[in-house]
């Protein structure tokens, strides 16, 4: 069993990161620490390229990497902690995970858009609870 959460780097995800490991300390579960690109694509000769590939990877292994010891600094005992790097849009790359992972719960952070701001770029979190087969614990 396993608890799923999802950090962008963001204040708010370091803070559901914080809270994720809390409830995976006193459930005694494995928490999974998942970051998701994004990557732009372009069509060059007939192959898909992926601009900027090894900085993007090494960029959300720095994030995997800081979320990490944000868990372990949350909680006064050992906990254990795996980190997945993941590819796509956010909330479909999150909520297939979670299905094929059968973790039993996701833990998301949200920024708080405008209403405006939210109605043109959508907000993962607010997806993830639409999408998931699992709860959904949005952090504030």
């Amino acid at each position: 069993m396993s608890y799923l959460v999802a950090t962008d780097g963001s204040t708010e995800g370091d803070e559901a990161v914080r809270y994720a490991a809390r409830q995976a300390v006193a459930f005694y579960e494995t928490l999974e620490i998942a970051h998701v690109l994004t990557p732009d694509s372009e069509l060059v000769d007939g192959t898909i390229i992926l601009p900027g590939e090894d900085a993007a990877v090494e960029a959300g292994q720095g994030v995997l990497a800081n979320a990490r010891t944000i868990a372990e600094e949350a909680v006064d005992e050992p906990i254990t902690v795996e980190t997945q790097l993941l590819t796509g849009r956010p909330a479909d790359a999150l909520t297939e995970y979670a299905a094929e992972e059968a973790v039993d719960a996701i833990y998301v952070g949200h920024r708080g858009l405008s209403a405006e701001r939210e109605q043109v770029v959508g907000s993962v979190a607010k997806s993830v609870v639409d999408k998931a087969d699992v709860p959904v614990t949005v952090i504030r």
